[in-house]
């Protein structure tokens, strides 16, 4: 173990498998909690085609990206891309020699074979949390940092239906290039609290949510599994499920909130989804 990153491990699970499962056993293979821990990097590299979901929340020093033994490789991105997302405070990632500023909601693309990357807090009072995404590359495409207010927005749903929603788009076609990794946000208007719905799979793309932005004494109850064997996880604020291939990944909030979706696998194609009818679930 490194001096600042605590890694697990989470194998993947087959649908059969996941409709046996009582709750503590579906939240030991799909939810992550406890992202976020001062002065920590918290890494969760999972078999869903290898993709690690993980928090670093920089209190005091900058603190390192560093290589886990399950990636096999020096550095951390001899073989990966990773892309950042900050939920917290004003923040700076290092990457190679170069220094970026990253605001609430803003995000930043490193690619494969960048060496040193490093995340620091502007104030340990009010410390930038890192939202970690990171899948195997192929090939470098360039570094680039994505202010919220550039990325690509489009408006869905409405109040009648619960679930008038802003999507921002970070990495799109016209956009940022990347192997793999595709990651957006998601900001449910007041008084909306349903997320994809109707829902759908996608059976090339593992995905994972991070629910955010969600008041302490809120839930959201994260529905999984197939379309016709469904079950929920309930999370809180600033927690992660994973969302493999064959199941949908939809919630309901018991208020509004944020969420980045993330996505790794055969295409970088947003609209690639088989739709699921609400009437055929179960």
């Amino acid at each position: 173990m490194h001096h600042a990153t605590d890694y697990t491990s989470r194998y993947a699970i087959d649908p059969q498998a996941a409709a046996a499962m009582g709750t503590d056993e579906l939240r030991s293979h799909f939810h992550i909690p406890e992202l976020f821990r001062a002065g920590r990097v918290t890494l969760v590299y999972t078999h869903y085609d290898r993709m690690i979901v993980g928090g670093a929340m920089p209190s005091g020093s900058a603190l390192p990206l560093e290589a886990i033994k399950p990636t096999g490789t020096k550095s951390f991105l001899d073989r990966r891309e990773l892309i950042a997302v900050n939920i917290g405070g004003p923040g700076v990632v290092t990457a190679g020699d170069e220094r970026h500023a990253l605001a609430n909601r803003d995000m930043i693309y490193i690619s494969m074979g960048v060496k040193d990357v490093a995340f620091e807090s502007e104030d340990s009072h009010e410390p930038a949390k890192f939202y970690l995404l990171s899948a195997p590359a192929h090939q470098p495409h360039p570094i680039k940092v994505i202010r919220i207010g550039d990325a690509k927005r489009i408006d869905l749903g409405s109040q009648a239906t619960s679930n008038e929603r802003s999507i921002f788009q970070f990495i799109h076609p016209e956009g940022v290039k990347t192997c793999q990794l595709v990651v957006g946000m998601t900001q449910l208007a007041p008084g909306s609290v349903w997320n994809t719905m109707p829902c759908h799979v996608h059976d090339r793309r593992m995905e994972a949510y991070l629910y955010f932005s969600l008041p302490e004494e809120a839930r959201v109850l994260h529905l999984m599994g197939e379309p016709d064997e469904t079950r929920h996880i309930v999370v809180a604020n600033e927690e992660a499920v994973l969302s493999p291939g064959w199941s949908i990944h939809s919630g309901c909030g018991t208020s509004n909130y944020a969420f980045i979706w993330a996505m790794a696998g055969d295409n970088v194609d947003y609209t690639d989804v088989d739709p699921v009818a609400i009437g055929e679930l179960r």
